[in-house]
């Protein structure tokens, strides 16, 4: 779907700025989870160290963006699309912030875990985190392209991450259930899925509201999602 094309430059201008803040920050909270999942990966507590730092960053663009949003609300009075857009923009700066949290919070892991002994065999974080990672980036791009349909389809695809977070959830557990010395790795290790899990919650949230911009339908209820096929409104 296009963008719709406003006579007032000033309008336009400050819609601009605010998608593009948006896409910005989006970027920081993708960066900062793959290098959060770097630090896991490489027992590399200085990247950690950063990730945790850059969460600052991503908590001031969501105050920013929300000041810019609330600016344009009180001074444009926007109907119809452009309201939507920015009303949904102060929904989505909240779940990339969240996002960024939870970046911060796989680094702060991972740092515990460099002075744990890895277990045996290792963990394999790595479908779930592609996966995750997947459906942020698709999110993202769903909201650049006014891509309703790419946006259902992310939402769908929760399942599929909710369901790897299960299995890697169920491995761990009986893990500590065999071996109690296992038990103190565990903790810091079953967080990460957690995280991971919740990035895809997120993602799934930036999703609704992107089919809430583009479309005027709430599909936050999954059986929403099918009477929202094929709507053009």
């Amino acid at each position: 779907m296009t963008q719709p094309v406003h006579t007032n430059r000033g309008f336009e201008h400050e819609l601009t700025t605010l998608r593009e803040r948006i896409l910005l920050m989006g970027g920081r909270a993708e960066e900062a989870i793959n290098s959060a999942l770097g630090s896991l990966e490489d027992r590399d507590v200085a990247l950690a160290e950063r990730v945790k730092a850059m969460d600052d960053y991503i908590d001031r663009d969501e105050l920013e963006i929300d000041e810019l949003a609330q600016t344009i609300l009180a001074t444009r009075q926007p109907v119809a699309s452009d309201l939507r857009f920015i009303t949904m923009s102060l929904k989505i700066v909240t779940d990339l912030e969240r996002i960024g949290d939870l970046a911060a919070n796989i680094a702060k892991r991972s740092i515990e875990l460099v002075g744990m002994p890895p277990l045996t065999p290792g963990v394999n974080f790595g479908p779930l985190a592609k996966r995750v990672q997947q459906s942020l980036r698709e999110a993202l791009d769903s909201f650049v392209e006014r891509n309703a349909d790419k946006a259902l389809a992310i939402i769908e695809a929760d399942r599929e991450i909710d369901a790897m977070n299960a299995a890697l959830f169920s491995d761990l557990i009986s893990r500590g259930s065999v071996d109690t010395a296992t038990l103190r790795v565990l903790i810091p290790t079953t967080s990460i899925a957690r995280s991971l899990e919740r990035i895809g919650d997120h993602a799934k949230n930036l999703a609704e509201e992107v089919v809430y911009m583009v479309r005027g339908r709430d599909v936050r209820h999954r059986n929403a999602i099918r009477h929202s096929r094929g709507d053009q409104s």
